[in-house]
């Protein structure tokens, strides 16, 4: 071997090593019980190539024909799930709005956790189908899961006065925005926000290679799908200025998720806005990390900050 071959040979083989070492310095980064998912997980899914396959793969997951399911029409339904021991009458209700970055997913795909939440915090679960982008954009989703709210709230045998919005990823951007739009336009009055890892600013572009499932380029794309359009000062919910007499918020995210930031910064303006607001951050956890590894540590941490919050909103903890 010449000497200038094999200069260049052990060049890439001392690139590749660093690359190796550097990759599994970041996964110590993460939580011990996640690092594995973390290896072999992508750093996005979702993308304009790769939208109608995953709607494709999303699509088959089985679907529970014995959930309650209730049409609202213009193609809004909800899930319906009850605490298996009698709640109070009238009932404490939670309404729930699925993820998928504005542009997949169901509410199909939250039946695990409703029924959970339903049984932990002793409330009935709503869990909102809403339309999806960019076939529907804002505020179309967000209608459609105010739609949602004031069926719930209207519904016989459920308290209107301790009713609970929340969502994780996509699902808490909507439920912060209909917090909003709940404020600008209707009587009422939400108990609590419950924002998981919400979705909430459209100019998070933050590169990080530790980022999982959900990165900058993932969200550069399920914002303009969603926005169409619409003013991002309207549309956006970190883009608002006030955001004054909203419910009292629970926030919780991830510290390696690319909406960690955005989430703390609207934990803090909302604290300066008078708004009550308990902000929890799980070390080590990437986006959508209790959806995909459920078992572990920190997922089992958030759900319970999650019940926690819940039941003490509506009085049944």
């Amino acid at each position: 071997m010449v000497e200038g071959s094999r200069d260049s040979v052990l060049g890439r083989v001392r690139a590749g090593a660093a690359r190796v070492a550097s990759r599994g310095a970041r996964l110590r980064d993460f939580h011990p019980e996640l690092r594995t998912y973390a290896l072999l997980l992508p750093g996005a899914a979702v993308g304009p190539r790769t939208l109608p396959v995953i709607r494709r793969l999303t699509g088959l997951a089985p679907v529970d024909p014995k959930v309650e399911v209730v049409h609202l029409g213009e193609g809004v339904s909800v899930r319906v799930f009850a605490p298996p021991r009698p709640a109070p009458v009238p009932a404490p209700t939670l309404v729930w709005i699925h993820g998928g970055g504005y542009v997949i997913g169901s509410a199909a795909q939250e039946d695990g956790w409703c029924r959970r939440m339903a049984e932990a915090a002793g409330v009935h679960v709503v869990s909102v189908d809403y339309r999806l982008a960019p076939e529907h954009p804002y505020p179309v989703p967000v209608l459609d899961c105010m739609r949602a709210l004031e069926w719930a709230a209207d519904r016989p045998g459920y308290d209107a006065s301790r009713l609970v919005i929340g969502g994780a990823s996509a699902g808490g951007g909507l439920a912060a925005a209909l917090a909003l739009h709940v404020r600008d336009h209707s009587g009422i009055t939400p108990a609590l926000q419950l924002l998981t890892y919400p979705m909430l600013d459209d100019r998070s572009r933050t590169p990080d290679s530790r980022h999982r499932l959900w990165n900058g380029t993932s969200n550069a794309f399920g914002w303009r799908a969603y926005l169409g359009d619409a003013d991002p000062h309207q549309a956006v919910p970190a883009r608002r200025d006030d955001l004054a007499g909203l419910p009292p918020a629970w926030i919780g995210v991830g510290d390696l998720d690319l909406f960690r930031a955005e989430d703390v910064d609207y934990a803090h303006r909302l604290r300066a806005a008078g708004v009550p607001c308990t902000l929890s951050t799980f070390p080590g956890a990437f986006h959508g990390f209790d959806a995909i590894a459920p078992r572990t540590t920190p997922s089992r941490a958030l759900f319970a900050a999650q019940v926690k919050a819940v039941a003490t909103a509506v009085g049944t903890a």
